[in-house]
């Protein structure tokens, strides 16, 4: 892996020890540079869970892509860069209390002095890394994140508006990348998955988020949200090469 190129895709220019402190900021930068995005699966691509070719897709191609990719991919720099990191099987929070398969969604375990939770591949979710062993709110700007335990796994959870929501759950066990390919063919095959249901690509920004879902651009600043119904093709396009950098 080129990690000059990697780094150069997020708009990363500090220090390459596996500190802390420059996991968060990787993990921060990360979030506001690779979109989380479908399109593939819409454009009838298929995704394989090859780690070169999510590389060349994020770094070469300039595009985002789903979690696999994303922790896939993210897990690859932070190991080039030195930091122990482990793959994660989770199943994300449905209605009542139901949660998906295991491979569902995958997440990070990054070992320092102590255990982070990372993901940069959940979309709308917390931009530093969490303390996998704090079972107290982790305040994070307007919302609060929390871990609890629930027999063999860990719930992460979500304060918004007041309300905690599951976000998903995971075990501790450690897997390969190879171990999620059964479910990142269903996610990108099945009509049942919500990615095939709708094509979608969003990025967090400082202040908010922009998001392009379907036909609709909305665009969220400091709790702020505007929507704005696109033309058609060709300004849906045009949407993602101006907000994501995204060439299809």
């Amino acid at each position: 892996m080129n990690i000059e190129a990697y780094l150069k895709r997020i708009h990363y220019d500090g220090s390459r020890l596996p500190t802390l402190a420059n996991l968060i900021e990787l993990h921060r930068t990360h979030l506001l540079n690779v979109p989380f995005e479908n399109l593939d699966i819409h454009l009838a691509r298929p995704i394989v869970l090859d780690e070169e070719k999510i590389i060349h897709k994020i770094v070469e191609r300039r595009r985002g892509g789903f979690c696999y990719e994303l922790n896939g991919a993210f897990c690859a720099l932070l190991l080039g860069l030195g930091f122990e990191v482990s793959m994660l099987s989770a199943a994300v929070a449905g209605d009542e209390g139901r949660y998906g398969e295991p491979f569902d969604h995958m997440a990070l375990l990054v070992e320092l002095d102590e255990p982070w939770l990372a993901d940069v591949g959940f979309g709308d979710s917390f931009r530093e890394p969490l303390r996998l062993n704090d079972r107290v709110e982790q305040q994070q700007g307007d919302d609060a994140y929390r871990l609890s335990d629930a027999g063999e796994h860990l719930i992460l959870a979500r304060r918004e508006a007041g309300v905690w929501n599951a976000q998903y759950r995971f075990t501790l066990q450690h897997y390969n990348l190879e171990d999620f390919s059964g479910m990142c063919h269903y996610h990108q095959t099945s009509p049942e998955s919500t990615f095939t249901q709708r094509r979608t690509c969003t990025l967090a920004t400082p202040d908010g988020r922009i998001t392009v879902t379907g036909l609709r651009l909305i665009t969220t600043i400091r709790g702020e949200r505007q929507e704005r119904e696109l033309a058609g093709d060709d300004e849906w396009r045009a949407a993602l090469g101006e907000h994501f950098g995204v060439e299809l």
